[in-house]
């Protein structure tokens, strides 16, 4: 289940008395506790219906006295439980085994005037634990991923609607971009997103709409938009400002071989979206293969009609090169990197 299916069945009010919530969206999570207290709690009677619980060295006997306690006058009682270490542990041990037991034998009791609900903030779970297991046969296991999409773009709009703002979906998507959102190094939540917002919102005037401009003089630009420019202009054998472009990730501290990966990915990314069109993919099963975001697609199909197939396998032959040169041999780095953009530009 996902989090709008469970929403959905929220809405109803017709919730399994145990859930395990998972996944990287944390912003989402915490929202739809929310909603979960909002829909079943009376504010001034939240302390006696709604407990949260630490999960590090949680003994079975609290999580029982918790749930025990009937609520007053309220549909639900609600336990929190987050970040278990029950669900983490790979190798069982008699401490987790005596707290294991016990709670899985539970959960075959609750009542239905309880909710109990597990918080785990990580992408995925071991679907063979035997908590897992059971709390899926007596509950359901909702999982919270990243928006997308329309989604994602509709979050966006609505989050600067509160501060009187307005953003078209082409600044939409830049402002995705400058927020490294779907970039897996740097996991990035709604949160950091909601934060960007805020900032926008406080350094531009009130009933505008969100530009370009705001968004890159306020925003840290990542470095795959340096990338991706860096590449637009050796398309354009524009040595010069991709020398520039470079010199900037340079200073910014972002290590040469970390910038040689991410042109080589980028490279990468464009050779094989040349090859699977060629080959009489459709969009869809090339986004599928390619395992990219909408996004980062609609980049690397729209910069790689800036290159050849030829071109780009000669880049990427460039790229090794560099690669060995920069481990192998006493030049320096930065030069290097130079020399590799400047056959990049006038080489292919």
């Amino acid at each position: 289940m996902n989090y709008k299916e469970f929403t959905k069945t929220l809405k109803s009010k017709n919730l399994k008395p145990v859930y395990l919530f998972f996944g990287e969206e944390e912003y989402l999570m915490d929202y739809t506790l929310k909603l979960i207290k909002d829909t079943f709690i009376d504010k001034g009677l939240e302390p006696l219906n709604y407990i949260e619980l630490e999960g590090q060295d949680l003994e079975f006997s609290t999580i029982m006295n918790a749930c025990e306690t009937l609520p007053f006058m309220a549909e639900k009682k609600i336990v929190i439980i987050k970040d278990l270490p029950l669900f983490k542990s790979k190798k069982e041990t008699e401490k987790t085994k005596t707290s294991k037991e016990p709670l899985i034998d539970y959960i075959d009791e609750l009542e239905d005037y309880l909710l109990l609900i597990f918080v785990e903030k990580t992408k995925s779970l071991r679907k063979s634990n035997p908590l897992y297991k059971k709390i899926k046969k007596y509950g359901d296991i909702v999982e919270f991923t990243k928006l997308r999409g329309s989604d994602l773009d509709n979050w966006i709009i609505n989050s600067f609607k509160k501060f009187n703002k307005n953003i078209d979906k082409s600044t939409i998507n830049y402002f995705i971009g400058y927020s490294s959102y779907f970039d897996n190094k740097k996991e990035r939540t709604l949160y950091d997103l909601e934060n960007e917002i805020i900032k926008i919102s406080n350094y531009t005037p009130e009933n505008t709409d969100v530009r370009k401009g705001e968004i890159e003089s306020l925003m840290a630009k990542p470095l795959e938009m340096n990338v991706f420019n860096l590449l637009n202009s050796i398309s354009q054998k524009n040595g010069e400002e991709a020398l520039k472009l470079f010199n900037e990730m340079y200073i910014s501290n972002e290590p040469i071989l970390f910038i040689l990966h991410m042109i080589v990915r980028q490279i990468r990314n464009m050779l094989k979206y040349k090859i699977l069109t060629g080959k009489g993919y459709t969009r869809g099963d090339s986004l599928k293969k390619m395992a990219l975001s909408e996004y980062e697609y609609k980049k690397v199909s729209n910069q790689s009609n800036n290159f050849t197939i030829e071109q780009l396998e000669k880049a990427l032959n460039h790229c090794l090169e560099t690669d060995k040169t920069i481990k192998t041999s006493s030049i320096d780095d930065k030069l290097a990197m130079e020399i590799l953009i400047s056959n990049l530009c006038f080489k292919l």
